[in-house]
């Protein structure tokens, strides 16, 4: 059995990432309980809080939001960090190395019926010279993250997690330790299995209408074969499904909001998901151009995402190509 710190260190990873590391897995693991405790600890259920992008807050999602902000903030090593339950960045150490931006709890709508729910979170250096602490810090692209991962909490809690040196993950032993049960995870080029909420199917371009036309098909369609259509509502079981087995899960923009490019957020989920999925061989678009090289100009932005088995996803993006043409 190879625990999370030592694999880490083995793999030479800067001494200060394994502890800013292992400090936020402290901080899922206080979360894990919580949500096994359930009912039990009267973490279910609404508030009555919206956060800043409007949506009404569960219990939960207060809960992890608060226990990850104060964990990491007690850590000398972090300078400041940017939730999406928040609505500007919060700052701690002045002289601290990194940045941590995270969803606390994605899929949360899935809680009051115990459906798996996850942690997504991204750590960037902090730019030198340090100067303000000012939101602008945050903002750099995905390409300049040093580790991004998340903690499913499922029938087991598991790390998915990269330092820019492949996807390997980890599952949380009742000693309370991560241990390696998976490592180089690599995602098939191919797949005959896609996720998609087909409810908003009116609202899409044409090109994404298109493709998903096309899967339905099967094989008497122009692909040729017969898809499955799988859809959890939550970002981390369905991005743990395309590493476990290969897949696509797209959330395309939609007509509903055309001033929005998309709805999940660039920092706290697409970013982090997109470099998990490109370091284990998979590809991660906004349906024209990588995710990794979207620059963002705020720390809520929202970006169209379709991410998953390489040959799939360019598959996608020239249909939206050739729609682009038209």
């Amino acid at each position: 059995m190879q625990l999370l710190s030592s694999f880490l260190k083995h793999n030479k990873t800067d001494d200060d990432l394994v502890e800013v590391i292992e400090v936020l897995m402290i901080a899922c693991k206080e979360v894990a309980l919580q949500l096994r405790e359930g009912a039990l600890a009267g973490v279910l259920g609404t508030s009555t809080l919206t956060n800043v992008q409007g949506e009404t807050q569960k219990k939960l999602d207060i809960v992890s939001n608060d226990i990850i902000k104060k964990v990491l903030l007690d850590n000398r090593l972090v300078r400041g960090v940017a939730s999406e339950e928040e609505d500007e960045p919060v700052w701690g150490d002045r002289d601290g190395r990194f940045l941590v931006t995270f969803d606390p709890l994605d899929g949360s709508s899935n809680i009051d019926i115990n459906v798996s729910v996850g942690t997504i979170f991204s750590i960037i250096e902090a730019p030198k010279p340090w100067a303000k602490q000012e939101t602008e810090e945050f903002l750099q692209s995905g390409r300049k993250q040093i580790a991004a991962g998340y903690v499913l909490y499922g029938p087991s809690a598991v790390l998915a997690l990269t330092t820019g040196k492949g996807v390997n993950m980890f599952t949380l032993a009742h000693t309370g330790d991560f241990i390696l049960t998976e490592e180089n995870v690599t995602i098939p080029k191919e797949t005959s299995e896609f996720a998609i909420n087909m409810s908003n199917r009116r609202f899409w371009e044409p090109a994404m209408q298109s493709y998903i036309d096309d899967l339905i098909a099967g094989a008497e369609g122009p692909r040729e074969k017969n898809y499955n259509m799988r859809w959890v509502a939550s970002m981390v079981a369905e991005v743990h499904r395309v590493l476990t087995r290969g897949g696509i899960f797209t959330y395309p923009w939609d007509n509903r909001d055309p001033s929005k490019p998309g709805k999940l957020r660039l920092m706290y989920e697409g970013n982090p998901m997109s470099l998990l999925i490109e370091q284990a061989g998979g590809g991660a678009t906004t349906c024209y151009d990588d995710i990794l090289d979207v620059q963002p100009e705020h720390i809520h932005q929202r970006v169209s995402v379709a991410l998953g088995s390489i040959k799939e996803v360019e598959t996608l993006k020239a249909y939206h190509r050739e729609g682009k043409k038209n």
